[in-house]
């Protein structure tokens, strides 16, 4: 996959992508993410990229002639794949969006900045607009590394093993994951549960599945009404609604 992203601050994208699964996925071949300086692209003698909005408001917008010619670089006459622009007025991002996304040829990602970009970029230029969240960053960077990145670990070979992204917190199972621990055995007084060390594969899939359902419940009830859960679980999650959670999840 080809991931471009367009932005005004290159050295910022750069500085994450040279790190960590990411800059190995790169010098690997795995994943072509480039980092397109919009600024280069501008018609002003000082190579502007904002100007102030009209009818008056706060702050600057992001002019719209150099994001046009910076598209039109980036995806020629034969672009096949999404541009995405990153705004609080897009979709919120989720797993399942991300697994979509994964599945495209090319992606272009545009980062706004200042009070945001001329409307008719957004109309002529883009296919989707996305959202983390609800709350404002200072700039699409960080917005846009974030769906890399999570793109990025959906792809074949990124991350070390295949089943890694299986078993996650908003993965198929709709639940979020269930606790892991690690060496030491006993940490702080506290152990780990008998049950990881019994070598029972299928007790151990079993006390995952459950822990999955109840800290779900606990922390994200909203997800539940999706996930795939037996008769069973269902009656269980009732019960425990009406007497309280266990205190070990």
């Amino acid at each position: 996959m080809k991931i471009t992203l367009l932005t005004i601050f290159p050295q910022m994208c750069e500085a994450v992508l040279g790190e960590s699964i990411l800059g190995r996925a790169r010098k690997a071949g795995l994943l072509d993410v480039r980092v397109v300086d919009i600024r280069p692209f501008s018609d002003a003698k000082h190579k502007n990229t904002d100007d102030y909005p009209f009818g008056g408001g706060a702050g600057m917008l992001m002019t719209p002639q150099p994001i046009a010619a910076a598209f039109q670089s980036v995806c020629g006459d034969h672009f096949s794949g999404k541009r995405i622009f990153l705004g609080p007025c897009g979709v919120p991002f989720r797993q399942e969006l991300a697994e979509q996304l994964s599945r495209e040829e090319e992606l272009v990602l545009l980062c706004g900045h200042y009070e945001g970009v001329d409307q008719r970029v957004l109309d002529h230029y883009i296919d989707l607009e996305i959202s983390l969240g609800d709350f404002i960053l200072t700039g699409g960077e960080l917005a846009a590394l974030a769906v890399t990145d999570c793109i990025a670990r959906l792809l074949p070979g990124v991350l070390g093993s295949a089943d890694s992204a299986v078993d996650e917190s908003f993965s198929a199972s709709g639940l979020l994951e269930y606790p892991q621990y690690t060496r030491p055995r006993v940490f702080e007084g506290e152990e780990v549960p008998a049950v990881l060390l019994s070598g029972d594969h299928a007790k151990i899939a079993a006390w995952r599945r459950r822990q999955s359902i109840l800290r779900t419940a606990r922390l994200r009830p909203d997800l539940l009404d999706k996930a795939p859960l037996t008769d069973a679980e269902r009656r269980e999650l009732a019960e425990l609604t009406e007497e309280g959670f266990p205190s070990d999840i």
